[in-house]
């Protein structure tokens, strides 16, 4: 879709953090793409990018069968920037040698000899070798000798070849990671490199796209009847909104309420998408299906699988009622293509598998919609507002696509919904009065299966527990335990005690990722 002319090209050698590069890029208003580090050269070619940046990887480039970029690279005549690996096979690509470092290399170095660029104006202190920049190294190799025409531009005590440059090629290398925040000033790294070598403008903003995909979408479809799973997400709600201002009744939301949202959400999500945004919504009420389905399973991969394909299945039974439908829309974003590509092509080390519900059907047979394919979260958050729709719905916290089935622990009863549909309406009831909510990246309340004795005026209880979860992170790949006001804590623990009859006892989870998820199941 992107009609832009400035891009950056991100050819991917399988690292865990490719895509904060992308959204650095992003960051600085300029489109990118990540793709395989062995696209083909026409596509490279076709792509047209202004530059061409080579992420980092697991492998060593001396190993039988290593991965390297197509030759044909080197002579687009744009700027090329490598990163840890990228920086290691543009080296022996170039004529250059590497080898083991002896012993890996992990964490905080500072950097020196900053002469380029890449580095103008940048600096995190003053050293006995002049002015030095804070980076964060991860790596078992290094250049150990330089390709023709390359010079040296950073170094560090254990790593003389830290960063490489060839000053008629436009070719720059390091060995440290910018994308990564522990590097200070990597960000400004990379728009130097973006802005200054490539010379990218900022022409990639959420207004811009949105009218170039309404346009797009209205060439597609033309008259057609498109459908969409409304899940009151966000990024099925910008979907939805989108699509509806491109071609308006044509399309047709279903809306399952499978009974395991949060509380009142169901109400909410047709006042908010059909009364206020106009979208035209079927509802279906599913929550007896979805609690018989779940009855007496505990197991929680199980779970998950019933509540996907039980999705899928109720989907499949609506939409097949729309006979004039010809388009399914869903709200596949880019970290979800690039995931699947990474599954496809297994560039990548797999750490974990996610917990989403499963996948619309293949056997509808229609065809795919997917507006927001390009964008990261922030985008489509960003995309959202300026559509219209009401920022504290575009600002929700993640909610996982088997609702609160992953956050009831063990089997799931109509009782042990209501309790926690409750307690959770509490706590975040109390993060917004206490201005806390936007300053934890998620928070919500586990059940816990198990009963406590406690003691309510003359009485005993013996009653169930919850428990409070709240984190802070950028990028939900690692998260810490978020430092609420303890008297905070207490007060949400008193409300859900006094207000929810069937709790007795309320904790709070004090454990970060890793070890522990930020979901419990």
């Amino acid at each position: 879709m992107n009609i832009h002319n400035d891009k950056i090209l991100i050819l991917d050698f399988g690292s865990q953090v490719t895509q904060l590069i992308a959204r650095r890029v992003r960051e600085f208003n300029v489109y990118c793409e990540i793709h395989s580090y062995d696209v083909s050269d026409e596509f490279i070619r076709e792509f047209a990018p202004k530059g061409i940046i080579l992420s980092g990887g697991p492998n060593s480039v001396y190993e039988q069968d290593t991965p390297s970029v197509s030759p044909m690279i080197f002579e687009l005549n744009v700027p090329i920037f490598g990163i840890c690996y990228g920086m290691q096979t543009i080296a022996k690509q170039l004529g250059g040698e590497v080898a083991s470092s002896g012993k890996r290399e992990f964490g905080y170095a500072e950097i020196h000899g900053l002469e380029s660029p890449l580095f103008a104006g940048l600096s995190d202190g003053i050293g006995d070798n002049g002015n030095f920049l804070q980076v964060w190294m991860s790596h078992g190799d290094k250049v150990v000798r330089l390709p023709a025409g390359f010079e040296v531009i950073a170094q560090t005590e254990s790593c003389p070849i830290a960063a490489m440059y060839h000053p008629q090629r436009n070719i720059y290398a390091v060995q440290f990671h910018p994308e990564v925040t522990h590097t200070k000033q990597g960000t400004r790294m990379l728009e130097h490199f973006v802005r200054n070598v490539c010379h990218c403008a900022p022409t990639w903003t959420m207004p811009s796209y949105a009218d170039e995909a309404i346009a797009n979408i209205r060439q597609k479809v033309g008259s057609d009847q498109v459908i969409l799973a409304l899940s009151g997400g966000v990024d099925s709600s910008v979907a939805g909104v989108l699509i509806h201002k491109a071609i308006g009744e044509q399309l047709i939301c279903i809306f399952v309420d499978t009974g395991l949202l949060r509380l009142n959400e169901a109400d909410q999500v047709m006042q908010n998408y059909a009364e206020n945004l106009d979208l035209n919504i079927i509802k279906v009420d599913a929550k007896d299906e979805f609690y018989l389905a779940l009855a007496g399973v505990s197991e929680p991969e199980q779970k998950r699988k019933i509540i996907g394909k039980l999705f899928v299945d109720i989907f499949q039974r609506e939409a097949a009622k729309l006979s004039n439908a010809k388009w399914l829309a869903q709200g596949t974003i880019y970290p979800d293509v690039i995931e699947s590509a990474g599954s496809k092509t297994n560039k990548a080390h797999n750490i974990k598998s996610h917990h989403n519900v499963g996948g619309l059907p293949e056997s509808l047979n229609l065809q795919l919609l997917e507006p927001l394919r390009e964008l990261f979260k922030d985008e489509v958050r960003s995309l959202g507002v300026s559509l219209g729709i009401a920022p504290k719905l575009i600002y929700r916290h993640p909610f996982p696509g088997p609702g609160l089935g992953v956050r009831i622990l063990g089997e799931i009863k109509p009782e042990y919904v209501t309790l926690l549909q409750h307690a959770d309406n509490i706590f975040i009831e109390e993060l917004y009065a206490n201005d806390l909510y936007h300053k934890v990246a998620q928070a919500f309340v586990v059940f816990l299966p198990v009963k406590t004795v406690g003691v309510m005026g003359d009485g005993r209880t013996y009653d169930y527990a919850v428990s409070l979860r709240a984190v802070e992170t950028s990028d939900f790949m690692t998260a810490n335990v978020a430092n609420l006001p303890f008297e905070f804590i207490t007060k949400v623990a008193n409300r859900i005690i006094n207000e929810v009859k069937g709790v007795n006892r309320v904790v709070y989870d004090i454990s970060g990722k890793p070890p522990a998820t930020i979901e419990w199941e």
